[in-house]
């Protein structure tokens, strides 16, 4: 078993400021809900470009995360959690999940070091043994919730469910995203199963999702807090318009920014508002400080919520929220 705590050695050939040739291509991070995929995806990236909450199913788009190196780019590609099926949003995400996997370089399997391995692990770990070709890591991730003991337990369960489905990692690395621990070297050790080619985004691009489909995301990701025991995978975000304010001072814009939350039921409107729209209002002030910072201009937030009946099992709703 290869666990990796420290650096590789430098390489030593010569072509790039760091000696050896540029690598850039697509990373893949998968695993059960709440693996740390998205935590680790943006630790990675140096910014926000993936949502996060302390529940399963918060990723629903592929986001890019976009990481600029001397040596590499590297293009991380973060993908809802492979679960089993309850619905067609469900079983639209896992489609989401196995075409990723047929299209990157290097696959990054996140297993919590937090939690023994069940089911649901040995259930992806077995799809990711029928793919051959593509080199796979396994990520520990959340080490700081453990101590070095279960941290060793973990480890040797890992290496042992890929010996009995018949293949090796190309690495075990343990990490945590939130103490900032071992993020670079996995970096380091994904770098190289890139293949050689010049950088695919240009310089300063952190990801390729759109601002309307980011924004969107933030105000979902507001949304849920505080309702996903209620409400843990019925809320969806559409941003409807997003407009510069024609009667601002060039020094003083502001964007106008109007967006629906809709959830399934009319019994989950009050729950979403809240108390004499208490909630919504705190949702409002929540994402519009996170909108401000990824776009850098002040902003007028205009939420409403609207009821789509059933939408995770509609086709026709699905397809006008996005999915």
């Amino acid at each position: 078993m290869s666990v990796r705590t420290q650096s590789p050695e430098p390489p030593e050939s010569s072509g790039s400021p760091s000696g050896a040739p540029h690598r850039a291509g697509f990373a893949c991070f998968v695993g059960r809900p709440n693996a740390g995929k998205s935590t680790l995806t943006n630790a990675l990236v140096g910014q926000k470009v993936a949502i996060t909450a302390n529940q399963p199913q918060t990723t629903r788009h592929t986001v890019r995360g976009i990481v600029h190196r001397d040596d590499a780019q590297l293009i991380l590609v973060d993908t809802p959690g492979l679960h089993k099926p309850r619905t067609l949003l469900g079983e639209r995400l896992n489609d989401v999940v196995r075409t990723t996997w047929a299209e990157v370089d290097v696959i990054g399997f996140c297993l919590p070091a937090n939690e023994k391995l069940g089911p649901g692990d040995r259930f992806i770990a077995k799809e990711l043994a029928s793919i051959r070709k593509t080199p796979k890591i396994a990520i520990v991730t959340k080490t700081d919730l453990v101590d070095s003991k279960t941290l060793a337990e973990q480890l040797i369960a890992i290496d042992q469910l890929g010996k009995e489905l018949g293949f090796e990692w190309a690495e075990i690395v343990p990490v945590s995203a939130v103490g900032d621990e071992q993020v670079d070297l996995l970096a380091d050790l994904l770098v190289p199963l890139l293949p050689e080619g010049p950088a695919l985004y240009p310089e300063g691009d952190l990801t390729d999702e759109p601002e309307q489909v980011m924004v969107a995301e933030l105000i979902r990701e507001a949304a849920l807090e505080g309702v996903r025991d209620e409400l843990p995978h019925s809320i969806a975000v559409v941003v409807e318009e997003m407009l510069p304010r024609e009667d601002r001072p060039a020094d003083k814009p502001l964007l106008d920014i109007h967006a629906f939350v809709y959830i399934e039921r009319p019994s989950q409107k009050g729950i979403v508002i809240g108390p004499k729209g208490k909630r919504l209002k705190e949702v409002g002030i929540k994402s519009r400080k996170q909108i401000e910072a990824l776009l850098g201009t002040p902003v007028f937030l205009d939420l409403h919520v609207k009821v789509a009946k059933d939408w995770q099992r509609d086709p026709r709703q699905l397809r006008k929220l996005g999915f």
